[in-house]
């Protein structure tokens, strides 16, 4: 049996013409004058039939396909010329192209157009801004930008912005664009990417640098997925000479429901700044600038709904600063170099936080693991905070729940939580044990006081006993 793919028939079919066409030849060959036109006119149909199969078979197989080679148009890849107008004029053609019905509402699907870069290095003197919005499922991929020396401080060289009065109709500018495999060079002028009111962009694999304001900036939308990336302002790795001038943020996260996931951000004043809702970050390893030099591996800048999680991340020589923080989760993360994570106070409010499962490395220094500024007013609003089980080697552990005992012969034991808890004055759940120190012994005992982290135990005879207690400075009953 011969089996026979659709794919095959054109040439299938071209095949079996050609082969009666020359047998039916033979076959006539000699024939009367009106059996001669005759056949001769079939000859004709079957050479018709022949050809058409032929032009739909060329037609199929001419299709090109949605890649946008930048080298095309022009570009030049050995950096020496600007590239700008060719890559945005490929760009233009990707987004004018072909497109297989929508996407989110008002986005067209370009079907996964590609504009390829084809593994060159190109330099750009203006922001490659696209000239239209509305679009989506598109790939830019496989090489390196790098502005030039006079492009504009302000601008970003991958500007995923709605242009001035070309607008996409829709809610978001963009959806479903992939940016991968790229090395972004901002040449200290300006930033990296932009991506402002989008929806379901990815930038994957890509190396951005020598930034002056921000690596990548989301503005608006939600869902932009950062991930395998490697940000710094300059390139280094580590016990950097110039590193207390090291400016600018990496990530700039203002919007809702992003994730930043095995990302390494190397230079940067601030490695992450959140100043949106429901984001996660998860592997990542931030040690752009040292605390004692003044740098911040992650700011949360979100007061009163944080709504952050921060998971088995690595803070090398730089922390976490968390404004009014509600609804934050920080786990698995390992804190080296005396880092620790600080509670700035604005409103004076931390609700709904959990520190937990972390390790704290330190040089002994006497530095807490978490720490308060209420230079802006006392946190006063404090509830559903529990800040336990971490492991402390070289620094001081700080936490919301806290046990101790104390042991003497009198009739007040008093045990000092202070060196422990977090809040000071501020404990909401005591727990005790009453132990006389000989079997024969009774005394009534009761909680006297619970004043400035202490917990005060008196009995009604003085007899010798330990007290053992468990407070919490986070329950909320």
């Amino acid at each position: 049996m011969v089996v026979i793919t659709t794919k095959a028939l054109p040439f299938f079919f071209l095949t079996l013409l050609t082969t009666c066409l020359f047998t039916f030849t033979v076959s006539v060959h000699g024939g009367g004058d009106d059996t001669h036109h005759r056949n001769h006119r079939m000859i004709s149909r079957m050479q018709a039939i022949q050809a058409s199969v032929v032009r739909r078979d060329s037609s199929a197989t001419a299709a090109s396909p949605r890649v946008y080679h930048v080298t095309s148009y022009g570009a030049d890849p050995n950096g020496k010329e600007d590239s700008t107008d060719a890559i945005l004029k490929a760009i233009t053609d990707a987004l004018q192209g072909p497109s297989d019905g929508f996407l989110f509402n008002g986005i067209r699907n370009l079907g996964g157009a590609r504009v390829d870069l084809d593994g060159g290095s190109y330099v750009v003197t203006r922001p490659l801004q696209f000239p239209v919005a509305g679009r989506g499922n598109l790939v830019i991929h496989g090489g390196t930008l790098k502005a030039s020396d006079d492009f504009p401080t302000n601008g970003y060289v991958i500007d995923l912005s709605a242009p001035a009065g070309n607008g996409s109709g829709s809610d978001y500018n963009f959806e479903y664009i992939t940016l991968r495999d790229l090395m972004v060079n901002s040449n200290l002028r300006g930033g990296g990417i932009q991506v402002v009111n989008s929806l379901r962009v990815n930038i994957d694999n890509c190396y951005i640098t020598h930034f002056s304001t921000n690596g990548i900036l989301v503005q608006g939308g939600h869902e932009t997925y950062i991930r395998n990336s490697f940000l710094g302002q300059h390139i280094t790795a580590g016990n950097d000479a110039g590193e207390r001038n090291f400016s600018g943020t990496a990530i700039h996260l203002n919007g809702n429901d992003n994730a930043v996931t095995d990302v390494v951000i190397f230079s940067a004043n601030i490695g992450i700044m959140i100043s949106g809702q429901a984001n996660l970050l998860t592997g990542v390893h931030c040690y752009n600038k040292a605390t004692g030099f003044g740098g911040t591996g992650i700011y949360l800048k979100v007061p009163g709904l944080t709504q952050t999680r921060i998971v088995n991340s690595y803070l090398d020589y730089t922390g976490i600063v968390a404004e009014d923080p509600v609804q934050l989760h920080i786990s698995g993360s390992f804190f080296l170099g005396d880092a620790f994570i600080l509670f700035k106070s604005v409103n004076g409010v931390v609700n709904g936080v959990n520190v937990v499962d972390n390790m704290f490395s330190g040089g002994n220094k006497g530095v807490d693991i978490v720490q308060l500024d209420e230079s802006g007013g006392a946190f006063k609003k404090i509830d559903q905070v529990m800040i336990d089980r971490n492991n402390v080697n070289g620094m001081n552990l700080k936490s919301t729940i806290a046990r101790g005992s104390v042991e003497g012969n009198g009739s007040s034991w008093t045990v000092d939580l202070n060196s422990v808890l977090l809040f000071p004055n501020f404990i909401k759940y005591v727990q005790y044990t009453f132990s006389p120190a000989t079997g024969n012994s009774f005394a009534n005992h009761a909680l006297r006081n619970v004043s400035n982290n202490e917990v005060v135990v008196v009995s009604d005879v003085e007899i010798p006993a330990s007290v053992f207690v468990m407070v919490d400075q986070g329950k909320s009953y």
